[in-house]
């Protein structure tokens, strides 16, 4: 007899990326594994989590929202800055460390 399976919950997943520690925890494991790709929709999964959706996170960020759903595209090229921005509306800052130093989840199991 098979399991049945859950239905994934995006609730529950946007209510953790809601929190500054859980949405940089997530975007740092993510960038550490180079795909710039799969940062710019980890990017876009984070601002969607938050109230107010990408929409409140432009405001935030004080750029069009336009410019930051064209910058979070599949397509999309977003530069450093509106990066910068995005992620200072987030409560998040980005960080340069030497390469050989642990990521701060390099202690997990």
């Amino acid at each position: 007899m098979s399991r049945l399976s859950k239905p994934f919950d995006f609730g529950e997943r946007n209510e953790l990326l809601r929190d500054p520690e859980n949405a940089a925890f997530y975007l740092e494991q993510i960038l550490e594994g180079g795909n710039m790709e799969l940062f710019q929709e980890a990017l876009r999964a984070v601002a969607k989590a938050q109230e107010g959706g990408v929409k409140g996170v432009a405001a935030k960020a004080n750029v069009s929202r336009e410019n930051l759903y064209d910058a979070l595209s599949v397509k999309g090229k977003p530069k450093m800055e509106t990066i910068t921005k995005m992620m200072a509306a987030l409560g998040l800052r980005l960080a340069v460390v030497p390469a050989n130093q642990p990521s701060s989840g390099a202690d997990l199991p």
